[in-house]
Formats: C-alpha cells, structure tokens, sequence
C-alpha cells in the first residue's frame, strides 16, 4: 500500500496527541512481524560484515559509507533467494527495516577508529587495550541513543521532519514489497555478481591468497619450485619501473624528483573506483585538483628548496623521501587548513540546523493533556532520564581512566556533547549531513583552548562529541522509515543498540589486525598505522589540528605559513562561491584538503571511477528504463559501487587474516 504522511497543513495545526492517534489508527501495524530472531540476527551479520568493509574504506578515504540502503537491498535478496528454495517464507517489510537498522548502526560504529582514536595514537604513541576501546566505544554510542529518546517524539512525532536519507530508505522499502519488487532482485543480484567479479580480480591481487593457493592448496612450491607465489601487483607501473631498470629506459621525474618519491602511481584498486563512484565527478575532480597540486607541483618546488628532506629517524637512521614524507614535512598543514576552514563555513552557512535546540522548547500547536497513546509503543522517557546522567559519568570514568583526559575537562566537555548532539539530529533531519567534522573541530578547539598540553583532552573528547552526535541521529534516521512503515519504535531502539555491539565486536578486531599488526615479539608499532595502503585522512586532519593546538604555528616554516594562509583565503572564497551558487560552483574546497592527504595513486582511481560512472549515467540517463544500461548505470549505480567496495574490503581484509595464519 502507499505511504500514508500528514499534509503541511495538519503537520502545522494538529497537537502531537492528534498526530499519534492518526498514526497509530492509520499507519501503525503491530501484528507485522518486526524484530524477530531472523531479521535480527540477519542484521547483526550484515552490520559486522558491512561495518567492517565502511572500516577498509574509511582508512583509506576517510569518507564514510552508507550501508542503509545495501542492507535494505541484500536482506531482501537474501530472504527472496531463500523462499525460492523454501527456507524461508514472508520476510516481511518492517523484518527488513529491523534489520537495515542494526546493520546502519554496525556501520556508524567505525567513526572513532578511522579518525580521534589513530590520531590520540599517533600522538601519543600509546595504544589502548581492545576492550578499552570497545567499553568506550559502547557507552558513547548507548549515551547517543538515550539522548535520541526524548529528541524523537520532538523531531518524528510532532515537527515530522522530513530525514532525506531515513524517507528514502522508507520509499526504497515500499516498492520492494509493495511494488516493482523485480528491481530489488535485479540490485541485489547486481551487487553480488559486481562483488564476485571484484573479489575475484582482488584474489589475484593478493599475496595472502595466491600463497594459501599456490602453496598450501596446489602444493606449487613442492612440485614447480614456486619460492614466492606469484600475484598480479597492484602498483601496475610496477612493471614498467622493472623494465625501465633492466632495460634502461626513462624514469619520469618533475624537477629531478621521482614519481615514486612524490607518490605519483598508476594502481588497480577497485574499491577506490566504487567509491569515485559513490563521491560523483565534482568531488573527485577537486580531490585530483588537490593532488595534482600538492605532489605534481608543490611538493618538488619545496624539495629543490630543502623544505622537504631527508631526516634522521628516532632509531638513527635516514628516512628517505616518500609521500608520507611530503605530508609530514609540509603540506600537511595547508590540507588541514583548507578543510576545517572549509567544513566550518559550511557548518555556519546552514543556521536552521542551530535551530534544533529551539525545538526541544518550543510549545505544541494545540496542547493537550490526553494521556500519551503510543506510550505502549514508545521508548519510556524515564529510561533516559536515569540512563543519560548514568552513561554520561560512565563515559566521563573512561575518558578519564583509558585516555588521561584529567577529570574537570571530561566533565565540561559533558555541556558541549549534549548541545552538539542536538544540532546533529537537526542537520540529519533537514539535510541528511551529519556534521561531525565541523562540529568535532569546535570541541577540539574549545577544549585544546582550555589544555594545549594534553593531546587527548582535545582529541578524545572531540570524538566523544563525534560519536555520541552520530549514534543519535543515526538512531532516528533509522526510526523515520519505520514510522513511514508502521514499525515499533522499541524494536529500532533495540535493533540499534545491537548493531551497536555488531559493528564494535567486528571492527575493533580488524582494527588491531590490518593497522597495528603485532611483530614477533608481540610489539604493536603506532607508526605503522598510516601506510601507503592505508592514508588515513580523517585521522590525519585530527591529529594536524591537535598537534596546531599544541604547538601553535612555532614549528612551522615560513613557507609552510604561507601555504596555510592562502589555503584558508582560498577556503572562505570557494564555499562562499559554492554558497551563493547554491552548490553548482565546481570546485570543493574540502576535497581539495582530502586530495592532499590521501595517496595520489588513489585519488587518480577514483577520479576514473567518478568520471567512467559519470559518463555511463550520462550516455544512458534518456534511454528506457526497461534497458540493461539504464538499470545498471543509472538505476543499478548505488549497487554496482557497493560490490566494487564489499568485493575488495572483504577481500583485504581476508588477506590479511591469510597473511597472519601462514
């Protein structure tokens, strides 16, 4: 049946009592099955599964992916595939919407992994034990979802804000099992034949693999004298650079300076192309604006000057030059710069999502004392009351005990948590953008204003503010298409509070086992977190602006000044521009800043991702939407970039376990 929603009108005029009574006597549907043992356990699967393949893509980004609309997507295929051959029967709507709850969830749990946590080691050279970091990880999020509690029936409930992304996900949940149910099959089937063909290629790409093949499987080592197995190298230009040794030939340089020293590669990475893809051809042109920028032309200048040179490393060797190197050296400073200038003006350009706090004061259009009649359905409001003060000093206690954070500013940094939180929500629910970048950097600022000496009081209280901001408005992100739908909002609390403990228990293991690698000795290296493989992004601009906070611009050269100030001139004009042409101006300032501090070699890949789907999309936007092309590149994009992304995380992370075991 089609989606039932108040008009403007009645959203204006009626009481939240008159909206609740419609909605449980029109949409509501409490005999549908919702969050059983199969749509649950369904996302707790998919969650650890795609909340550890958002981990792979964030390290290497640092942009996060959704997995809403994936999960929607693949629990409906799953469950079809299933009753087709009589396993299973009526995964009803509101099983699904559970599930994709949990599994949204799963995936919002990466946020402190891929950006405060690196970065507090990185500067601290300490790393924290797993389940320190898991116990903290939890009671943020489980402090986000109380404080999502109350804020519902304010947000949802009476103003019925509207939650893009939550409508969506409602929309796309409608016409699976109330419409064009062939398109859903044909997605899912889309996505996991894109996801095969990947895993397939990223098999032949790795190491882990081809030895647990060649070795231990075809015994190649015993029979063909195999004394490494061989796999296709990802860095193609590889085999050129062989050559060009054996041979002779001409190794391209830009000012005398090798394209390997500045980090200029030609690589087969096909998760980088599904996430060109997923950032359009806008993002990506900027982000090889920023690399092009940096590493073509920057980058040598200052080396032939000896800004950037080689240095002697903490064990009395020379560190050679490299991209991380560049970065570190110099241009670091000016991509942070860019970004956070630029993530701030953009916070600012958008008052009405200040606007939520005003909500939570705001009287109702017509009051009415009616006694509360979801009150059977809802999330009790007492629960908050006692959970928020309750999680809050626990939060405090593990801020405090597992990080250093001194006392005084764990509890102050409380006040700022909570108001951010509640501008979050509001952002989620007009724009679906949680600003968790521009908000975190106000929270590290306040607090590093407070104690420059202490890295963590800035970093880890930022990332409380980030996580706690995040699991909120994801929460009631996930509620919207349930409230479309008729679902229990006790279900999707529930549900959320499981994908909480899904995408902890999944990513923190892989966490530990692709970034901090135990040696021999069972010593784990905070240096190896940043690698050519994995930039790193977002930890990188943290860390930048908490080492900024730190030591002011002291340590800086002057030409790495001067790079900061154009850069943040630089920032103000493109969003003003971008502003004033309401977001057709072409250039993005933040992504320039992203295009500096990830790999080249990587930006370049996306880049061919954006452009090659952006091409394929304009060729087959007019055609009809019965032909194959307009169902895979136009209708079929979102699944056909999420099989190029599971297909390669998965795969990595695979390899990496492979790597360990042999």
């Amino acid at each position: 049946m089609a989606i039932q929603q108040l008009n403007e009108e009645q959203v204006k005029s009626w009481s939240r009592h008159q909206k609740d009574q419609w909605w449980l006597n029109n949409v509501y549907r409490g005999d549908m099955a919702q969050l059983s043992w199969r749509s649950g356990l369904t996302g707790f699967l998919l969650g650890g599964i795609l909340s550890a393949t958002a981990l792979y893509i964030g390290a290497k980004t640092g942009i996060s992916i959704g997995v809403n609309l994936i999960s929607v997507i693949l629990a409906f295929g799953l469950f079809k595939a299933l009753e087709n051959i009589g396993l299973a029967n009526n995964f009803t709507i509101l099983e699904n919407n559970c599930t994709q709850s949990i599994a949204t969830s799963a995936g919002y749990m990466t946020m402190p992994l891929v950006a405060c946590l690196p970065a507090y080691m990185m500067i601290t050279k300490i790393i924290p034990s797993w389940w320190q970091m898991l116990i903290w990880m939890v009671i943020i999020a489980i402090l986000g979802v109380l404080l999502a509690f109350p804020l519902k029936r304010r947000f949802i409930n009476e103003d019925q804000l509207p939650f893009p992304e939550g409508n969506a996900c409602g929309v796309v949940l409608d016409t699976l099992y109330n419409g064009d149910a062939q398109s859903g099959l044909f997605k899912a089937k889309l996505l996991a034949k894109v996801g095969l063909w990947t895993a397939a290629l990223q098999v032949i790409l790795s190491d882990g693999w081809m030895k647990l093949i060649q070795f231990k499987i075809l015994r190649m080592d015993q029979w063909a004298g195999l004394t490494e197995p061989w796999h296709l190298k990802e860095r193609l230009d590889t085999y050129y650079y062989l050559a060009a040794v054996k041979y002779e030939l001409w190794i391209p340089k830009i000012l005398g300076v090798d394209f390997r020293t500045l980090g200029l590669r030609l690589t087969l990475d096909a998760a980088m192309l599904g996430v060109g893809a997923l950032m359009g051809i806008r993002v990506a042109t900027s982000c090889l604006i920023g690399a092009i920028l940096n590493f073509a032309i920057l980058g040598p200048i200052m080396i032939n000057r000896g800004e950037i040179a080689p240095r002697v490393g903490l064990d009395g060797q020379i560190v050679p030059l490299s991209r991380v190197e560049i970065l570190n050296q110099w241009s670091l400073w000016w991509g942070i710069v860019i970004m956070v200038v630029a993530a701030l003006i953009s916070l600012f350009a958008k008052p009405e999502i200040f606007k939520g706090w005003s909500r939570l004061f705001k009287k109702e259009a017509k009051p009415d004392t009616t006694q509360d009649v979801l009150a059977h359905i809802e999330v009790p409001l007492w629960i908050s009351y006692i959970g928020v003060p309750i999680f809050s000093l626990l939060g405090v206690w593990a801020t405090h005990s597992f990080f250093g954070v001194p006392w005084m500013f764990a509890f102050i940094s409380l006040a700022l948590v909570y108001l951010l939180t509640v501008i979050c929500i509001n952002s989620m629910a007009l724009t679906s953008w949680i600003p968790t970048s521009g908000l975190s950097k106000i929270t590290q600022f306040s607090m590093g204003a407070l104690d420059r000496s202490n890295p963590a009081t800035n970093l880890i209280p930022a990332g409380m503010s980030a996580e706690v901001a995040s699991s909120a408005a994801s929460l009631l992100s996930d509620i919207k298409p349930g409230y479309m739908l008729g679902g229990k909002p006790r279900h999707q609390v529930l549900g959320h509070v499981i994908g909480i403990f899904s995408g902890t228990l999944a990513c923190i293991p892989v966490y530990f086992l692709l970034f901090l690698p135990a040696d021999a000795n069972g010593v784990r290296d905070t240096a190896k977190i940043v690698s050519d493989q994995f930039a790193f992004p977002a930890a990188m601009q943290w860390k930048g602006v908490a080492e900024l906070i730190g030591h002011g611009f002291s340590n800086l050269s002057h030409s790495a000044i001067i790079s900061i100030i154009v850069a943040a001139i630089a920032a103000v004009v493109f969003e003003t521009a971008s502003i004033i042409s309401k977001g057709k101006f072409p250039i993005s300032a933040i992504s320039i800043g992203l295009g500096v501090v990830l790999p080249p070699e990587a930006v370049f890949t996306m880049w061919v991702g954006a452009f090659v789907f952006w091409l394929m999309e304009r060729k087959h936007k007019t055609s009809p939407k019965e032909s194959l092309g307009h169902k895979v590149w136009v209708d079929g994009m979102q699944a056909v970039a999420a099989g190029l992304l599971a297909g390669s995380a998965l795969i990595g992370i695979g390899n990496a376990l492979i790597n360990v075991a042999l």
